[in-house]
């Protein structure tokens, strides 16, 4: 979910040692995967502006950018099924062999039926949530699309994407939760057994797509 009542996403928070430097400059090294950026309820592509163009002036080219649009109402498991299509069209267009995932809020759900249920695991290298509903919230309460029927808390949708293992496959996973983040309820939603959990300082739900501590961690999380 995005600025809106009633999602979530996922967070972000990893510790990590930078990124090889190339010679000129850019972080983005021969090792680098294309992002596909995912955003949650009732938002878009263009909530990513401020990441993506954060990543642009750190080398990534536009083409290794995606910024998809989906329509967030449709059940998540209809959504996943879309970005796997996508992450084929990401991949194909630039000729790597696999992806990185970004998602806020509920976009980390559908991307999380496809690495489990997709086979998504062989082609993202890393996933990334921010301010994810991963076990819930009772901000889900208030909405009555199909999609937010399964970010609350108990769904049928959730206790089948968390059952069993929470991050399958060599995929690496990393949450960051907000605790002033009041999209998220509870705050512990967010965190996901064999993830990098990191708690960032007092942001927003939107303010974990923004915030200049997030981004960096974010890129030397998925660029390693």
């Amino acid at each position: 979910m995005t600025a809106t009542v009633a999602a979530a996403g996922a967070l972000l928070a990893v510790q990590a040692s930078g990124p090889a430097q190339a010679s000129n400059g850019s972080l983005f090294v021969s090792g680098s995967n294309p992002i596909l950026f995912v955003h949650g309820y009732n938002g878009d592509g263009s909530n990513w502006n401020t990441m993506a163009d954060r990543f642009r002036a750190d080398g990534w080219p536009t083409s290794h950018l995606r910024q998809w649009t989906y329509d967030s109402r449709q059940s998540n498991t209809v959504t996943a099924q879309q970005l796997a299509a996508e992450v084929d069209r990401l991949l194909t267009a630039t000729g790597a062999a696999k992806v990185d995932i970004v998602s806020h809020s509920m976009g980390g759900l559908s991307s999380r039926y496809y690495l489990k249920n997709l086979e998504g695991t062989a082609k993202v290298d890393a996933w990334v949530s921010l301010g994810g509903p991963n076990h819930g919230t009772d901000s889900a309460n208030s909405c009555f699309d199909t999609s937010c029927a399964e970010m609350r808390i108990g769904s049928s949708f959730l206790t089948g994407l968390n059952s069993g293992d929470e991050t399958p496959g060599s995929t690496r996973y990393a949450t960051w939760w907000s605790p002033c983040d009041t999209v998220i309820n509870p705050d512990s939603s967010v965190s996901l057994s064999g993830a990098v959990n990191s708690r960032t300082t007092c942001l927003s739900h939107t303010a974990l797509l923004t915030d200049t501590t997030v981004y960096a961690q974010t890129r030397d999380m998925i660029n390693r």
